[in-house]
Parts: structure tokens; sequence; C-alpha cells
């Protein structure tokens, strides 16, 4: 037994418990809009937060106290006040730009609600809808891959597609299967006006929301969503049809590949931007992404994958290869990673 190996380990435990608990103190913090008011205020003691926000004092200064201790906001100790330095505030407060972190603090939250579930799941083999989780996943994982598409798609994942840019602007037709919130679609629709986009997903909330979100960028003229799945993929034939982080979590990745093959335009293509993994396992090892990822994998794709006929659980880090034989087996003809990042996969697929 090396028990400096013991000890290190334990520290390691103790870090990522630590984090546990200040991940969920900082998705309060977002939820109660305690970060957004701070943002740009400079220092606030505990009664002046407490006053602008409409919380109770004492929970708001022992919240602030955790958060000076923890690094996250600046302590002033002749004021008694704290600041969120704009650094910060960034990470915590601001949803656009790319560093943000609430959204995933926010659908880890849900994951958490999830636990009692996954435990039978984990004894019984059973799965876990993506329907059945709480409420905060779906407004998570929006929010977590929203600045992420807002940097990559139009600019990285798009242009990597043989000729698909021109397409879309000179006016194409494009679905978006597993759309969600409809975030892919709308920034699609934004950059192309003369493209019209469809998006599909089975989840009805998540379809409200994204027309919602459609009405409020002022592109619900070009783009428009309905509830179905993935063997619903609406009227063809499809110039682009897309799986933004979706084709891992379906039963049926193969069949869902096969309808979307049977969609397409003569030369159209199937664009599958899905997390980055590599092929062999012991090639991620330790890779702060992966860790991510994997634990995603475990506690919300594999068991949606789990709880659709038949069952397929490829799980959000498949790899370039796995992912590739999916679609050779829907009957895809050529398969190409067009495009790998250090956060994701961008696969293109065509007759």
């Amino acid at each position: 037994m090396d028990l400096s190996k013991v000890e290190s380990f334990n520290l390691q435990i103790a870090q990522e418990s630590l984090g546990a608990g200040l991940t969920l103190l900082n998705h309060l913090g977002d939820r109660l809009g305690l970060f957004r008011a701070m943002a740009g205020s400079g220092y606030l003691t505990s009664e002046e937060l407490a006053g602008r926000t409409g919380l109770a004092e004492r929970y708001v200064r022992e919240w602030l106290s955790t958060q000076a201790v923890a690094g996250h906001v600046d302590y002033d100790p002749d004021g008694g006040s704290f600041a969120l330095p704009a650094e910060h505030a960034v990470v915590l407060a601001d949803d656009s730009t790319v560093a943000a972190c609430a959204g995933e603090a926010e659908a880890m939250a849900a994951m958490w609600l999830s636990a009692d579930r996954m435990e039978r799941a984990f004894r019984t083999g059973e799965g876990i809808g993506w329907h059945e989780h709480d409420p905060r996943l779906f407004s998570g994982v929006s929010r977590f891959f929203g600045p992420l598409y807002q940097m990559s798609l139009v600019e990285q994942w798009l242009p990597a597609l043989d000729g698909v840019v021109d397409r879309l602007r000179a006016g194409a037709r494009v679905l978006d299967v597993g759309c969600g919130h409809g975030t892919s679609a709308i920034l699609m629709a934004q950059a192309f006006p003369a493209s019209r986009f469809e998006g599909v997903d089975y989840h009805a909330p998540s379809i409200e929301a994204a027309r919602q979100a459609a009405a409020k960028a002022g592109v619900e003229d070009r783009v428009s969503f309905h509830t179905g799945d993935a063997a619903d993929e609406a009227a063809g034939p499809w110039d682009l049809i897309c799986f933004f982080d979706a084709l891992h979590d379906m039963g049926d990745p193969v069949g869902a590949a096969r309808q979307a093959l049977a969609g397409l335009a003569g030369n159209g293509a199937v664009l599958v931007v899905e997390p980055a993994a590599a092929d062999r396992l012991e090639d991620r090892i330790g890779n702060p992404v992966s860790m991510s990822y994997y634990a995603s994998s475990t506690l919300l794709c594999v068991p949606h994958s789990l709880s659709q006929a038949p069952a397929h659980g490829l799980g959000a880090q498949a790899g370039a290869v796995e992912l590739r034989a999916v679609l050779t087996e829907a009957g895809f003809g050529t398969v190409r990673v067009a495009l790998a990042t250090e956060f994701n996969l961008v696969i293109e697929a065509r007759r």
C-alpha cells in the first residue's frame, strides 16, 4: 500500500466533493439573480445585495462568505463588502460568451435530482427518458450549448462541409433533428435568410421554447418547429439534415440515420456534430473535456437511449470509428470527419 498515493487520491476526491457543493451554490446564485445583481455594481454589502434581490440577508451573507472563501468574489474587510470581478461575471453572469458556466451548473442540479432514478436504472437496466428529468436540465443544456454553437456553427462547422455554405446562401431546405430549444436552427436562419429551416424534437416543452425563441429572434418566418421523433422527420427532400449532439442519444441511431438518408435531396448532406471523443478509452484518460462528456453520457445520454427501442446505447463518447460504422450501416456511401476540435467531432455523410 502506497500511503502517499492514498493521500493524493483522498485529496482529489475531497476536491471533487468541494466542487459539487460550490456548483450547487453557484446554481443558486444564478437562479436567485445574485451574480447578475453583482455584475458591474462594484462592492456591495450583504444588506445591499439582499435589498437589490429581495432575498433574506442572513442567507445572502453566508452565500457571499462562501463565494469569497472560494475566490469567486472579492472581499473588502474594511467595508465588509463583496465584488464580482468583471472577468468572473463573464463566467457566472453572462450567457452570451463561450466561457459561460451557469447553464452547466443548472443542468448538473437536474442530474443530482435524478440520483434515485439512476440507482434503479443501474440495478434494472431500464432507461430514463429525457422528458423524465427535472426541467432545469432542458434549459441548462440549452444555455450550456448556446455559446459554443454561437461561436462554431456558422463560422467553423458549416464551412467544413463541401459546398454547403454556398447552397445555404442560395436557398436550401434544412432539417434539424433533435433540435431541443432550437438554438442551432435559429442561428442558421439568422445567417442564411434565403434558406428555410425545420426543427423536430420529441419533447413538446422544448419545441414550445424553440418557437418562442424563434419569435424573439425575429426569424419565425423562415424557421419552424414540430413535435416528433427521428422517424418522423417531416416531408423532404432536404438539402441538409443536421444532428447536433443528438444522434448518440437516440435508441436507434442507425434507423434515424437511415431515415435521414431517405429524406435527402439527390446531392444533399447530413451533418452530425458529436462531442469530441477518441476511439480508444486510453487516449482520453485524464482529459477534463472527456471527464465532463463521460459524466453526462452516463447520467443522461445512455439512459435516454436505453429508454427507446432498440436501446442501442451509443453514448456521447462513441468516437469517429463507431459513428462512421453507424452511418455506413444506415447506407451512406461517403462518411468523413470534416472537422475535429477540442470539443466536437463534425462529420459529413452523403449518399
